[in-house]
This record gives structure tokens, C-alpha cells and sequence, in this order.
């Protein structure tokens, strides 16, 4: 007979502090959801808003497609870096179990074409149309696009507070990427922004049947294929390299901007499935229209106000959700990153590790009730709920 067992609902975040003591599963003692993953994407989401006046500042003088390899080559290289350092530290050896393997390699393959090559070539290309300030705001699409496909594709809960927060924040989007001024509207370039949203929608939800992988292999990988296949289509394409200086610059944009938010995003998809990640992140755009500001000064005029109020409402309704219900977990046996701190890793240890640690454990079946977001743990059917 299955076990089971029941917890109070408990709201997504305390009402002050949020504390809590994560595990990877997104839930934390207490049945409270784990904070550690929205620190996760509202860090990837400032990282990765405020690339787009840079890139557009570089675009002036380097090809779209070379750009675009330039940046995720970027990837490669900077989280090689960083994985070399960890290694030769000592600290990369935890993650010894959670090396990508050959069943990922059709999500990966997925996720590299459409996130890593379709989509930053189009964004460089739209970079040449539109403003940054435009641009930033027109890459809230992405958001939309990842809770449309985790929906309709994958069958992600998607409850209809989270629908109406992307309405909010697309709205807002909308508003700041129309020009008041001239009244006018070009389709070549937000057309170009709509497909780089479209692709990294794909793109986020490719990756999160692999978010509980290394998320350093996987940006290294997604960087050193994609931003070979670009540079070296542009080359093939009769574009020349740039110069040093801006190839240089376009590398360390590359990997601070995508790189470490790849890293992010994909650890934050681990505590609260690719739906509401891609809500949070929708929030991007307005980092970048803000950098637009600073960076590019081009100015929003009265539209600005009356967009932040949409985007903030959009904000409020996420964070602000509850989502509770008695559900089951079947029995099964994998390998990630996990803390015994949550309700999902009781599983006993000759001497207890203290913190995150790796190998693989088995989950005995259980039905119980906490609040939770999808993430790895909570995949289940929302039928009739």
C-alpha cells in the first residue's frame, strides 16, 4: 500500500524574509517553496537584459551571423574557464554524477539549434532594424513562448494567474516598444524578435528535460557547437573577422551575458519547471530597455510609466502564487543535485553530508500535499485540479 503522507499548503514565499533552506526540488522544510530558485532566474534575467544595447553597439561594426558565433563562442570559453578553475579546486568532483549523457543528446541537439544558433542570429539581425530600447522590450516574447510550448507541447501546469501575469507583462512590452513620437511600427525587425522568442521558448523547454545535467556542460557544449557553426557559416558567407578589440569584447559579453545565465536559468528550471521560469525572465526585457536608456541614451518618452505599472502587476501575480494540492509520486531512481532539507530526499547515508551533494537515490512512492512549482519532482497530471 502506498504511503502516505500530508502537509499544511503553505504560501510559495514568507510573507517576510523567505527563508529557507533549499533543496533542488524547489521545496524547503515546512512545505515552503525554496527561494534559492527565483534568486536563480531573476540573476540569469539581469545578466542576460542587459546584452542587448551592448550587442547592439557592437553590431555596428561585426556581422549579425559572426556576431552571434562570437557570443555563444564566448560561452565556451568563459565557462570553460570556470569549470577548469572548479576542477583543478576540487569542487567539480560533486558533480562527477551529473555529467551529460547520450539519451540528452536530442534534447541538447534541440536546444543548441534553436537557442543557440536560430535565435541569436536573429536577434543580431533585428538589433539592425529597431532600437535596443525596442528590442529589449520585444524580447518578452520569450516568456509567452516558453509557457505557450511548455502547455501545449509539454503538458507543464500552466494556472491561469501565471496566463494573465504574461498577459500583463507582454502588454507592457507592447506599449514601450511602440514610438509615440512618429507613430510608426516596422515589421522587418520585430518580426526577426518575434522568431528569437519563439526559438528560446523552444529552446528553454528542450532544456528542461535535461536541467537536472550539469548545467556548465551544458552551456559549454551549446556554446562551442553553436558559435562554431555561426562564425563559420559567416566566413562561408563572405564575412570578414573583426577586429581584436571588439572580437574580445563580444567574447567576455558572451560569456557573462549568455553564459552564466544559461547557467542560471538551468538551475533555476530545476525548482520551478520552464512555465514560470519563463515568466520570471520575461522581466528581462525591462533590464535591457533600462540599459537602452543608459548605454544608448534613447528615451521612452510617457509610454514608460503606464508599461513599468503593467510589468509590475505581471510580477506581483507570480510571486504572489499559491499552488497546493494532494498529489502522487511514484517510486523512481535518478541522479541530481539534492540536499536532505526538503521533503523529497529522506533516503539515509552512513554519515549524513552536510549541503548539496550527488549520486544516485531512489524515491519510495508517496502521496502527500505542499506547495510546489513543476520542477523535477513535480512533473505530475493536473487533470480535474
Amino acid at each position: 500500500m502506498r504511503p502516505k503522507r500530508k502537509y499544511p499548503a503553505a504560501p510559495i514565499f514568507q510573507a517576510q524574509g523567505c527563508e529557507s533552506s533549499m533543496g533542488p526540488g524547489g521545496a524547503s522544510k515546512g512545505g515552503r517553496i525554496a527561494t534559492s530558485p527565483l534568486a536563480f532566474i531573476l540573476l540569469s534575467m539581469v545578466l542576460f537584459g542587459v546584452s542587448p544595447p551592448f550587442a547592439k553597439l557592437l553590431g555596428e561594426d561585426i556581422d549579425p551571423v559572426a556576431l552571434a558565433g562570437l557570443l555563444y563562442l564566448g560561452v565556451f570559453a568563459g565557462m570553460g574557464l570556470y569549470y577548469a578553475a572548479a576542477s583543478a579546486l576540487g569542487a567539480g568532483s560533486r558533480r562527477a554524477g551529473l555529467s551529460l549523457r547520450r539519451a540528452d543528446a536530442p534534447w541538447l541537439a534541440g536546444a543548441t539549434v534553436a537557442g543557440g544558433i536560430v535565435a541569436p542570429i536573429a536577434l543580431m539581425a533585428g538589433l539592425r532594424l529597431i532600437t535596443g530600447f525596442a528590442a529589449s522590450l520585444l524580447l518578452n516574447l520569450e516568456g509567452v513562448a516558453t509557457a505557450l510550448i511548455a502547455s501545449l507541447l509539454f503538458r507543464e501546469h500552466t494556472p491561469g494567474r501565471v496566463w494573465a501575469a504574461l498577459a500583463f507583462m507582454t502588454a507592457g512590452g507592447a506599449l514601450l516598444a511602440w514610438d509615440p513620437a512618429t507613430g510608426k511600427v516596422s515589421l522587418a525587425g520585430p518580426l526577426l524578435l518575434v522568431v528569437t522568442g519563439a526559438c528560446w521558448g523552444l529552446d528553454n523547454n528542450l532544456t528542461r528535460h535535461i536541467s537536472d545535467r550539469d548545467p556548465f556542460q551544458i552551456a559549454m557544449v551549446k556554446g562551442l557547437v553553436a558559435g562554431t557553426f555561426s562564425l563559420s557559416l559567416a566566413l562561408a558567407l563572405g564575412s570578414s573577422l573583426p577586429a581584436p578589440r571588439e572580437a574580445v569584447f563580444a567574447l567576455v559579453l558572451g560569456a557573462v551575458s549568455y553564459g552564466a545565465s544559461i547557467v542560471l536559468f538551468v538551475k533555476a528550471l530545476q525548482g520551478m519547471g520552464a512555465s514560470r521560469a519563463g515568466a520570471f525572465f520575461a522581466l528581462g526585457p525591462f533590464v535591457g530597455a533600462v540599459a537602452s536608456l543608459v548605454v544608448l541614451r534613447e528615451w521612452l518618452g510617457w509610454v514608460m510609466l503606464p508599461a513599468a505599472a503593467l510589468m509590475a502587476v505581471g510580477s506581483a501575480l507570480i510571486v504572489l502564487e499559491r499552488h497546493s494540492h494532494l498529489h502522487v509520486h511514484e517510486a523512481v531512481t535518478h541522479t541530481h543535485e539534492h540536499a536532505h532539507d526538503d521533503m523529497h530526499h529522506g533516503h539515509p547515508h552512513g554519515v549524513m553530508p552536510a549541503g548539496t551533494h550527488t549520486h544516485e537515490h531512489t524515491h519510495e512512492a508517496v502521496e502527500h500535499e505542499h506547495a510546489h512549482w513543476p520542477d523535477m519532482h513535480h512533473r505530475h497530471d493536473h487533470a480535474g485540479k
